[in-house]
């Protein structure tokens, strides 16, 4: 069952690299690469929307593959987190290129960087540290972190956060091409994950506990 403790928490009898859900991680990267080098080369903007929505999908296919198949790993889940950050970075990085003034309004050209900026500072920084933080507890992903702190897997890692923190950014922003708005989104996102750093160092983030080469505690 998804809530029961055999899920929640991590076995390292299971911890490996390569799982069904990792393997489309690989995948869903690569054509999301192939995607964004494909939209620079044509420079179409309607390859970069094609590229995202194989970003959000493939990211939601290997996630439910990884509760549907009871392969959820802690090794599988820093997997996913980079290979988000590296898709993503690919493609708002061209989004940058091939629409340095806005498609809509007619924004100064340099303007369209500043909440692209600024999100990717907030989902390549402070989101990682916060998605990372998960390892000091023996949980599998941050998923579960509802057993640690639950104001702050609200706001990150449940469903609505989740969509709030990733897809609503892009999709205002291609939507209307407002460049003020994505800007206002792009600092809500970075608050509310300041806000969620502040309450994990407030919860404290717990040290690993000594052990020698046979996993027994080390002497002081």
């Amino acid at each position: 069952m998804a809530g029961s403790p055999d899920r929640i928490y991590a076995d390292p009898s299971d911890e490996r690299l390569f799982t069904g859900a990792t393997i489309i991680t690989f995948v869903r990267t690569v054509i999301t690469l192939a995607i964004a080098v494909w939209a620079a080369y044509d420079e179409s903007l309607t390859w970069i929307v094609i590229g995202l929505v194989t970003y959000w999908v493939g990211d939601s296919i290997d996630g439910e593959w990884a509760r549907w198949r009871d392969c959820e790993t802690r090794m599988g889940a820093v997997v996913d987190m980079m290979c988000d950050r590296l898709s993503c970075g690919a493609l708002y990085v061209g989004l940058i290129w091939l629409q340095p003034g806005g498609w809509i309004s007619d924004e100064p050209m340099t303007w369209i960087g500043i909440p692209i900026a600024i999100y990717l500072f907030e989902f390549m920084v402070i989101d990682m540290y916060l998605s990372l933080a998960f390892l000091a507890w023996p949980i599998r992903s941050p998923n579960y972190f509802h057993v640690i702190d639950r104001r702050i897997y609200l706001w990150n890692w449940s469903r609505v956060g989740k969509a709030a923190n990733s897809g609503a950014f892009a999709v205002i922003l291609l939507v209307t091409g407002w460049v003020w708005l994505g800007a206002i989104i792009a600092i809500g996102l970075l608050v509310l994950k300041c806000v969620s750093l502040r309450w994990l160092l407030q919860l404290g983030v717990p040290v690993p506990e000594r052990t020698d080469v046979n996993g027994k505690a080390a002497a002081a």
